[in-house]
């Protein structure tokens, strides 16, 4: 066994080094960084992941199997599903990474156990190549295949980088607007200037000035400051992000969402066809890939890798929008690849017993059952087993 050592945690030293470094708290307090991060949570822990098996030249769902149970409804922890994979994905974005401890007996997954990021820390091998590591949650160690893990941009396989690690600059500057912003209102808007005297004031003078004008800013009964003869006060200029400060507020979203990769849009409102794709497509898609890598790797067992697989069911992401839903399905049944048993089903409907695949009115309708075709225009039923013989069977 190597020696490991442990990892000095890289939130602490920035800590160490920097008088106020950015972190998880305030990213969340910049409206765009919550707002976008919370979109891509909310949706896609909503979205189910189902088993599926590999029989052959089809591919059948798992639905008796209890992972199925722990992933999308009860986890055996205090979170139920929903509530452990958003917790996880807003890990992902603002710490270094998800986990989720695999409570097992023998090969059976019992239960899952969410583990905030900040209890995770690591012991770490020195060898570059055949990399090692151990996870220590409260000085328990643990193997890296006892949990499910979803990392941002890792390059060694056990902790991610946040997009506070890697847009600190960016997240600080939108942070700071909103301080200056906060400070702003609190002086009723205020503005900042000077008091020049012809004459020295005393201890006391001053003192009461200060008072009054503390007065003026507190947003209290005081709306005035009377100055004495001798005394002028001399309003500052406006500083260049005073005069910029709205349109800083919109270039820092726009910039907070593409930290993300979601249209800005999707914060702003009047959201397009195409925004909700490229949403769907860069932000839903891709951490629905992430969570079934993370699943697959750490789920299965070596046997059933490569015969099973764990999904997300996309089709959720249509089920708000009964227009696009049906007008797929409509595409579908044009073209033959689903039936409308199959759609009822989706619909939680009760199937009328449906068999025949529709293939058009000049082709008919094929049982695959009986592998025969009924045309629709002679009137007339095709064996296709017996086409393949040279010959050609009609039952009128």
């Amino acid at each position: 066994m190597k020696e490991l050592t442990p990892e000095v945690n890289a939130d602490i030293l920035r800590a160490w080094l920097s008088n106020e470094p950015m972190d998880r708290e305030k990213a969340m307090n910049i409206p765009s960084i919550a707002g976008a991060i919370l979109k891509i949570a909310d949706k896609t822990a909503a979205i189910p992941i189902k088993l599926y098996k590999k029989e052959k030249n089809r591919v059948i769902e798992v639905g008796d199997d209890n992972r199925v149970r722990l992933l999308n409804f009860e986890t055996g922890d205090t979170l139920n599903a929903y509530e452990m994979k958003h917790a996880m994905i807003m890990d992902y974005y603002l710490g270094k990474g998800g986990y989720a401890y695999i409570n097992k007996i023998g090969t059976r997954v019992e239960s899952l156990h969410y583990v905030s990021e900040r209890h995770i820390s690591f012991e770490t091998g020195t060898d570059v190549i055949f990399k090692d590591y151990k996870i220590l949650v409260q000085g328990n160690r643990y193997w890296p295949h006892e949990f499910v893990r979803i990392l941002r941009n890792s390059e060694d396989g056990r902790r991610g980088k946040s997009i506070i690690e890697e847009n600190e600059k960016l997240l600080s500057v939108a942070y700071n607007s909103l301080k200056y912003e906060e400070n702003l209102v609190a002086t009723g808007g205020n503005k900042k200037g000077f008091i020049k005297s012809v004459r020295r004031l005393s201890e006391g003078a001053i003192n009461k000035l200060k008072e009054a004008w503390r007065k003026l800013y507190s947003n209290n009964s005081e709306n005035v400051v009377i100055l004495n003869e001798g005394l002028d006060f001399k309003e500052a200029s406006n500083t260049s992000v005073e005069m910029q400060l709205n349109e800083n507020k919109k270039t820092n979203a726009v910039e907070a969402c593409k930290v993300v990769g979601i249209p800005p849009a999707m914060i702003e409102g009047n959201v397009t066809e195409m925004d909700e794709k490229i949403f769907i497509k860069y932000g839903i898609d891709n951490m629905l890939k992430v969570l079934e890598t993370a699943v697959n790797c750490s789920l299965l067992t070596e046997e059933e890798k490569g015969t099973y697989y764990f999904e997300a069911d996309t089709s959720e992401l249509n089920r708000s929008d009964i227009e696009k839903r049906y007008a797929a399905y409509g595409v579908g049944l044009d073209k033959g690849f689903i039936q409308a048993d199959e759609v009822r089903e989706k619909e939680k409907m009760q199937p009328l017993g449906l068999k025949f695949i529709k293939l058009g009115l000049q082709d008919g309708l094929l049982d695959p059952e009986t592998n025969k075709v009924y045309v629709l225009n002679t009137n007339a039923q095709v064996d296709l087993s017996e086409l393949g013989k040279g010959g050609e069977k009609n039952e009128n």
